[in-house]
This record gives structure tokens, sequence and C-alpha cells, in this order.
């Protein structure tokens, strides 16, 4: 697992819910869909590294 690939998806899933934030605030549900996308990405991004770790894992 990387460190760096999981910080990246943390910083995509922060991104995303400050945007989302924003997007209620302005009254924006094109930017509060943009940030639930952002979101959605992150949590896919984390799943690959835990898929990846438990391969590794496996391996080792």
């Amino acid at each position: 697992m990387s460190i760096d690939d999981r910080m990246k998806a943390t910083g995509k899933n922060i991104e995303g819910k400050v945007q989302e934030a924003a997007g209620k605030v302005k009254g924006d549900p094109k930017d509060e869909a943009e940030g639930k996308a952002k979101q959605g990405e992150a949590k896919v991004r984390h799943s690959v590294e835990n898929v990846k770790d438990d391969v590794k894992r496996a391996i080792d």
C-alpha cells in the first residue's frame, strides 16, 4: 500500500466534502453533485488500496 495514494484519496474526499457543502450553501446542485462524486471516487481509491494490502498480506 502506498501512503501517498492513501493521502491523495483522503485529500480527494476532503475536497469533495468541501465542494458539497459549498454547493449546499450556495444552492448549487451541480457543485453539490460534483462534491459527492469526488467523495465516491475517494472511496473507490481507498477500496483499491485495501485490496492491494489484502493481496500483499496473502502473498507474504
